[in-house]
């Protein structure tokens, strides 16, 4: 089975990782500091800090459970900054500060909103297979 953080993956690892610290501390302070200015727009960021650690530690872990629970949060993300942003625009006053994916992450250099799309493109290069083996690029390989 090809390592969900090898090669290409590493780098992935690494930006959720990034992103992980980054919206865990952003939404932590924010929470702690002004909880009742924007409670909905904090929430929205510390969940997405959790699907970060989620997709983050999966990618780490590899395996076909992690696999899995990978593409769930990463499809959680995807929907989150694609709903989230679109609702930042539309109705202002629901997000009277900045999250992570508000306006689609424009804060952090739109990566929110491609980030997903990046995760679910690498996990699919390294889905699993049927009855224990892997697809890698190409090759099937039985996993242990």
């Amino acid at each position: 089975m090809r390592d969900l953080s090898s090669g290409p993956g590493r780098v992935l690892v690494f930006v959720y990782g990034v992103f992980a610290v980054a919206a865990t501390g952003r939404s932590l302070v924010q929470l702690g500091a002004d909880a009742d200015k924007a409670p909905v727009a904090y929430s929205l960021s510390l969940l997405a800090a959790v699907i970060y650690l989620v997709a983050t530690t999966c990618l780490l872990l590899g395996g076909r459970r992690s696999w899995l629970i990978a593409v769930v949060a990463c499809t959680i993300e995807l929907v989150g900054v694609l709903v989230v942003g679109t609702l930042s625009y539309v109705d202002t006053a629901l997000f009277p500060d900045k999250t992570v994916w508000s306006h689609f992450g424009q804060g952090y250099g739109f990566l929110p909103l491609v980030l997903p799309f990046v995760g679910l493109a690498w996990l699919r290069v390294t889905r699993p297979a049927a009855h224990g083996s892997t697809v890698q690029r190409g090759t099937v390989q039985r996993s242990t």
